[in-house]
């Protein structure tokens, strides 16, 4: 510093905890770096006579340090008697605006800096500032037992009362031009600026007072190797000179340029020729002497969508559908019986012959199965720091929202295709419980066969040099095998067909011999496949099934009114959600949980299309 200021100490210290339990931490008050306050005398706000001058704060990695100077009135002049002497040896702030996380202040205004006695406690302490009696709120009074140091300011150096002289453009500095155009810029591009700045030097900005020779008797002068805003600072015989760098400074601020390193890329092409006075030959050199580990200077990377992470999952929209259009039953042990009177000529009835002894009609089979429930459930902890740590969204309604979206994609999938995990995994869903639509009893379920090679055949006949594509064949084939399937479909209500993505885009794409579209939209497939709604479930993808005689089978889609499905769960079974907080752990635990059975409760009310898949031949 030049020798310009009366004396200089610790505005604030960081990491000490205050007797209220309030610790204040690194840049706190960074944002004041540079900026001055009034120096008052023991925070006395009621007279002009207590204000004795002005205090420049610098913000350092270990707190807030401030450089004083008294005015020139009898109060301000008493006060530097009584530093001089060593009669007065402590400063203390008044701060407000205060932002905490639990006892930690990480932000605050400094409103004014004091001179106070010695404090009492070695470290720091609060006090609650008071206003005729009533706490101010949000502020605090921070005192330290620091000694400060003395400055013995030449005359020559006090402050002039004559207007400074207006500098001309040829005479700014690195620092005016800053200065001049750091309105401009936020709290991350200043920091960049002034980083690039320094690096670019090669030399270290530190003052002497925060390196190991801190000697009193010097009369505390401040000194640095160079002055980072002198108009150019040699290092290694390569010069950047006042023009280059406010020239970097000016481009990296324009928002077409992308980035700081393009901006540097971009001065450099510009400006090879002149930049050779300074042993520049090239952008490797020029980012060698110029800019070590330019990467510190990029800025930080920033959320396109702030707040909880974006969810990536599967088709999650036919889950939804499955679940509300189920049967909900209050019972949870389903029990279906059915009388089977189908195509029994014993049950006929006869026609009497006068004279001939009327017979009994025979017999007919009783069906019936049961179904029991089981539990199904999701369980997740979350570490309590964690909790606290994370501040820019509930994490724990964020996990909560997963576990629910996890369960039901379970339960939709077993109700529809099965739990795929082998007999006896840990954590399977048995078929048995929640018995599958898919690979349900043939009483149940009509299993249909899609035959795409017939269907090339039938439509080509001995007409060979016809030409049908892949996805007329395809879409006949399936809306072919589906509608012979419906024959026998026992079912209520109108079905719903269920299908893979990429099946439905298939036959949307069918075409003519002329290239004319087939169906135009989805409403007109439907139709043609006649169920109520065609919906897509990518989870449908790549299922296959081994049927009771070996064969393998493709599932291409389901057809099925989910409200001849039951899902029964009594009270109590329904979904429900626990929590717990484990304190030996400091963990906060969920547990989403059901206890329900499921079965489909009509005959003969579901068709599904299968594929063969022929067998793989070894090699």
């Amino acid at each position: 510093m030049a020798k310009k200021y009366d004396f200089s100490g610790w505005a604030t210290r960081n990491d000490l905890q205050c007797a209220d339990g309030r610790i204040i931490r690194k840049n706190a008050f960074k944002q004041q770096d540079g900026e001055t306050v009034s120096l008052v005398w023991n925070h006395q706000h009621n007279s002009q006579d207590n204000v004795l001058g002005h205090a420049l704060l610098e913000n350092r990695e270990e707190g807030v340090y401030a450089y004083c100077t008294f005015n020139d009135t009898e109060s301000g002049q008493t006060a530097k008697k009584l530093v001089q002497h060593g009669d007065v040896s402590s400063l203390s702030i008044c701060a407000n605006q205060l932002k905490q996380m639990g006892h930690d202040v990480v932000h605050g205004i400094i409103r004014e800096l004091s001179l106070v006695l010695a404090g009492a406690n070695p470290g720091a302490y609060i006090d609650t500032v008071m206003s005729h009696g009533v706490e101010v709120e949000d502020a605090m009074i921070i005192n330290y037992n620091e000694n400060i140091m003395l400055y013995h300011s030449d005359e020559e150096d006090k402050p002039s009362d004559k207007p400074a002289e207006e500098k001309k453009p040829e005479d700014e500095t690195i620092g005016d031009v800053f200065e001049r155009i750091r309105g401009k810029l936020d709290e991350e591009e200043q920091d960049a600026v002034l980083a690039v700045i320094g690096m670019a030097l090669g030399e270290s900005s530190e003052p002497e007072d925060k390196k190991d020779d801190n000697d009193d008797s010097k009369g505390g002068e401040e000194t640095m190797k160079h002055n980072v805003f002198d108009k150019g600072v040699a290092q290694n015989n390569v010069f950047l000179s006042h023009a280059d760098q406010e020239g970097i400074i000016a481009l990296a601020q324009t928002t077409s340029v992308g980035s700081f390193k393009n901006a540097l890329k971009i001065y450099f092409e510009e400006n090879k020729d002149t930049l050779s006075h300074s042993g520049i030959e090239d952008f490797d050199d020029f980012l060698a002497h110029g800019i070590d580990k330019i990467d510190v200077l990029f800025p930080e990377y920033k959320d396109v969508r702030p707040g909880a992470p974006e969810l990536l999952t599967t088709d999650q929209g036919w889950i939804a559908k499955v679940l509300s259009k189920v049967h909900k039953s209050p019972i949870s042990r389903i029990r279906t019986r059915q009388a089977d009177i189908r195509n029994i000529d014993a049950l006929r009835a006869q026609g009497y012959v006068k004279g001939k002894e009327k017979k009994y009609i025979g017999n007919f089979k009783l069906l019936h199965r049961t179904t029991d429930p089981q539990t199904v459930y999701v369980k997740s902890k979350i570490d309590r720091d964690d909790i606290v740590d994370i501040t820019d969204f509930d994490v724990v309604a964020y996990l909560y929202g997963i576990d629910r979206m996890n369960l039901n994609e379970e339960l939709a999938t077993a109700i529809m295709l099965g739990d795929s995990r082998e007999d006896g995994a840990e954590g399977k869903i048995y078929p048995d419980k929640i018995r599958p639509v898919w690979t349900d009893d043939e009483l149940y379920t009509i299993h249909a066969d899609v035959d795409i090679a017939a269907a090339r055949n039938e439509l080509q006949g001995s007409n060979t040099g016809a030409n049908f594509g892949e996805n007329y064949i395809y879409a006949e084939a399936v809306i072919q095998a589906l509608l012979y399937a419906r024959e026998q479909y026992k079912g209520t209500g109108t079905p719903d067909f269920y299908c893979t993505p990429h099946l439905r885009n298939v036959m949307l794409l069918a075409r003519d011999l002329n290239g004319r579209r087939i169906y135009h939209n989805v409403t007109e497939l439907a139709a043609a496949l006649d169920v109520g709604e065609i919906i897509t479930a990518e989870q449908f993808e790549g299922k296959t099934r081994t049927t009771s005689d070996g064969k393998t089978k493709k599932l291409l889609g389901l057809m099925y009114n989910l409200a001849d499905y039951s899902l029964g769960a009594t009270k109590g079974g329904e979904i429900t959600h626990f929590t717990d907080f484990d304190i030996d752990f400091n963990q906060q635990k969920s547990l989403l949980e059901t206890r329900t059975s499921g079965a489909n409760t009509r005959v003969m009310s579901a068709i599904a299309l299968e594929e063969d898949v022929a067998p793989t031949v070894a090699g």
